[in-house]
């Protein structure tokens, strides 16, 4: 549990931490969001069961579909919703892979999705295939 404040003010605008249990609970020195006045920064989210604590893998759609759950309950405690959000990045074990993350991950956004980067990478958390962090704001 990080011994941090919950809220500090610098530069006249206010930091808050954002936390959940609708989310994994962080597993290291980091929240799972930090908010700056209007803007939302969401760590990466895999596809961690909040409740259970179990690791879905295997199914990349089925990871990806647990990501996107887990960032959205994130969103939601911070007021917010898909529709703010203004950048993401997904990181993928195997870039063979995207086409499938796509499908899942563009059905939550209908309309004006947000800017984005995709990348391969040679290892993410606890082996996961697909990890989504998010910038948002309101």
């Amino acid at each position: 549990m990080c011994k941090c404040k919950e809220r500090i003010t610098f530069a006249g605008m206010e930091k808050k931490i954002i936390r959940t249990d609708n989310a994994p609970a962080p597993i290291g020195p980091y929240s799972q969001a930090a908010q700056f006045g209007n803007i939302l920064f969401i760590s990466g989210q895999i596809a961690l069961d909040p409740k259970t604590g179990t690791l879905v893998q295997g199914d990349i759609k089925a990871e990806t579909v647990l990501v996107m759950k887990n960032l959205e309950a994130i969103l939601t405690e911070a007021g917010m919703t898909f529709a703010n959000v203004l950048k993401s990045s997904i990181f993928l074990m195997d870039m063979g892979q995207f086409a499938n993350v796509n499908e899942v991950y563009g059905s939550y956004f209908k309309e004006l999705p947000p800017a984005r980067e995709t990348v391969q990478v040679s290892g993410l958390p606890k082996g996961v295939n697909v990890e989504i962090s998010m910038i948002a704001g309101k």
